[in-house]
């Protein structure tokens, strides 16, 4: 049975000669053990000592009572969730299904065997690329749902003709260039559509494809990221039904490749400053992946902020371009460029936007390409203020180095970084 108790304390009649005690354990929002036991008067109990009829206390406001009276045994019920179901019984929706980490997550979860529901559009792909028939393709043994995520009315409704219920929804949505609209609509607006359509058919975990950078938000993407990441929090300190896992990875390996082809035609790695201003745990799309498909089932990363990088070291951009030239038995031949250069190029642009607000993007795709030169994508220590290889988590057994090969012998297809290329 279900009781749902407000008051501060609980007393419960007994038969002749019995007392029932009740054990809280520290998670007591969500289940106690009820035991029956002999007593004799002021006898201690197993949690506490209190004199009989003397309420018992606890500081829950809200308690859900899960319990069932054997005269004869221990019992002990916890509230049923999906987490206790096998992976087939388990709806898990996926928004951002198409993109570069969210095909990978599809593919991974569909492997684990979970029932996948994948959100596309009806052209997705680097600047809408692809039809329905090739993202059918890619999604397959997903139940593919062509729909528009920015819109949570219609949304909600192709969501409702599925006429199925969630218990998960895994969000990769990423605004597609870094725009100030395109974040605000992508990683804020749609993020927040698919966690309020998923929670009205039944979701009680979201996991949240986040980025590191937002420890250090200087730009539009990362200020939408983390009002939707405060917004997961406050969801779950309200609601103690509902959980979430926020991802926070650091570079993703095609983000590193675009210099291989310009490398291996004769072209020197250039890279800002000195070569060692960002350093990074790059990380695989199927590592990352499967990482984030953990989050769906471990206990232990729920409620939490996961940073999480590739294996190994950190690497700066001199050791990167390094690993390229040894690949290719070349000599390393590096072009360095000054960081004061994207300075004044981001300067005359502020300026230009107050003049000229239609070029508020170009702006921000200056400032977007300052911090990537820059910054580092590891973990930035509270203390210290400084970036941290040794803080920041590894996942994973690909490495740069094996990327970089295999792009070498294949070429970049599947890497394209479209609207979002720097070099």
């Amino acid at each position: 049975m279900s009781l749902c108790y407000s008051s501060t304390f609980i007393t419960l009649p007994s038969s002749k000669n019995q007392t029932f005690s009740f054990n809280f354990s520290s998670n007591s929002s969500q289940f106690i053990n009820l035991f029956k036991v002999n007593s004799t008067p002021y006898s201690p109990l197993s949690s506490f000592s209190k004199k009989p009829n003397e309420p018992i206390k606890y500081t829950k406001q809200k308690l859900n009572l899960f319990a069932s009276i054997s005269p004869s045994q221990l019992v002990e019920t916890t509230p049923l969730t999906f987490r206790t179901k096998n992976p087939k019984d388990v709806n898990v929706l996926v928004v951002g299904s198409t993109g570069y980490i969210g095909k990978f997550v599809v593919k991974e979860l569909i492997k684990r065997g979970f029932n996948v529901t994948a959100i596309a559009r009806e052209k997705s792909g680097t600047k809408g690329s692809n039809d329905k028939e090739t993202t059918l393709a890619e999604l397959r043994g997903a139940n593919v749902c062509f729909s528009d995520v920015t819109n949570l009315d219609t949304f909600d409704e192709s969501l409702k003709n599925l006429d199925v219920s969630f218990d998960v929804v895994v969000s990769c949505l990423a605004s597609r260039n870094g725009g100030v609209k395109d974040s605000w609509k992508i990683d804020y607006e749609a993020t927040k559509n698919s966690l309020l359509a998923g929670r009205k058919l039944g979701a009680s975990h979201f996991v949240l494809l986040s980025a590191i950078c937002v420890q250090k938000p200087l730009l539009e993407f990362q200020r939408a990221k983390l009002k939707l990441e405060d917004e997961l929090v406050k969801e779950a300190e309200k609601d103690d039904r509902f959980s979430y896992s926020i991802v926070r990875p650091t570079a993703f390996f095609k983000s590193l490749g675009g210099q291989v082809d310009l490398v291996k035609d004769g072209k020197p790695y250039v890279m800002f400053g000195d070569g060692k201003l960002c350093a990074c745990k790059p990380i695989s799309e199927q590592d990352l992946a499967s990482f984030i498909v953990d989050c769906v089932m471990s206990e232990d990363k729920v409620n939490k902020i996961l940073p999480i990088g590739g294996p190994g070291k950190a690497l700066t951009p001199l050791e990167q371009g390094e690993i390229l030239f040894k690949l290719l038995g070349k000599e390393p031949k590096f072009l360095k460029v000054p960081i004061g250069i994207m300075d004044f190029a981001i300067s005359f642009l502020d300026f230009l936007v107050k003049v000229f607000p239609s070029l508020e993007d170009a702006a921000e795709y200056g400032k977007i390409g300052r911090y990537y030169a820059a910054e580092s994508m590891l973990i930035l220590d509270p203390d210290t203020g400084e970036y941290s290889d040794e803080m920041t988590p590894s996942y994973g057994n690909d490495t740069l180095e094996d990327f970089f090969a295999r792009v070498l012998r294949e070429g970049m297809a599947g890497q394209e970084l479209g609207e979002q290329t720097i070099f």
